[in-house]
């Protein structure tokens, strides 16, 4: 099982998108047979059956095991991932484009880079595993809490000079055998605890994602 998968279909999102199959891709984070995932959910077998014959056509499930009981077979079905992530590929024609506004002060370019990030790195996946090699990454996953804004801007500011800096120093336009690499940076507002209302929602209401 994988810790992480990109679903790429629009049909294989749909499908992980179902209230029910959500459910039962939930409960094979370990190997269950349609038996027992039908006392878990409170569905007859045969419905249960129904909705893995669905998620396997999708490869959101695969079979593990086939055991002989009497008369018939049981199968063992395991979910393929831990964690799903849907990428824009599975919306065509609605994909965000991060090149159509630019606007690095913008939550919602900044979402728009974001969705890329999942689309790209997912393909990259897809092609690695195809190909068998391994692929290539780095990410840096940190938090920092911010006296004011003046401070923040200071930090956006030096941190801007720095990855410039940096990008000018390896980058090479001439490198027939390189291969270009994207580097993408995002700063925002961590969210608050769930503890004290919707995620990033203060007890007035206030949405403090906003806040300066």
């Amino acid at each position: 099982m994988l810790d992480v998968t990109v679903i790429e279909e629009s049909a294989a999102a749909a499908a992980s998108l179902d209230p029910m199959r959500a459910r039962l891709l939930a409960e094979l984070a370990e190997p269950l047979s349609a038996a027992a995932l039908a006392a878990r959910v409170g569905l007859p077998r045969q419905k249960v059956n129904y909705h893995l014959r669905a998620l396997e056509r999708h490869g959101l499930v695969e079979l593990v095991e086939e055991r002989r009981k009497g008369n018939m077979t049981e199968r063992l079905m395991r979910a393929t991932a831990a964690a799903y992530v849907i990428s824009p590929l599975a919306l065509p024609g609605l994909q965000p484009d991060p090149d159509r506004h630019r606007d690095a002060l913008s939550a919602r370019w900044l979402l728009a880079v974001a969705a890329r990030l999942v689309r790209d790195v997912g393909a990259l996946i897809t092609g690695a595993e195809r190909a068998n090699k391994r692929l290539a990454t780095f990410a840096l996953d940190g938090e920092v809490r911010f006296a004011s804004a003046a401070d923040r801007a200071a930090f956006v500011e030096e941190l801007t000079a720095g990855v410039g800096a940096l990008v000018r120093k390896y980058h090479d336009a001439s490198a027939e055998s390189g291969r270009g690499h994207r580097v993408v940076i995002a700063l925002h507002p961590s969210l608050k605890a769930e503890s004290a209302g919707r995620p990033g929602v203060d007890e007035q209401g206030r949405d403090e994602s906003i806040e300066s």
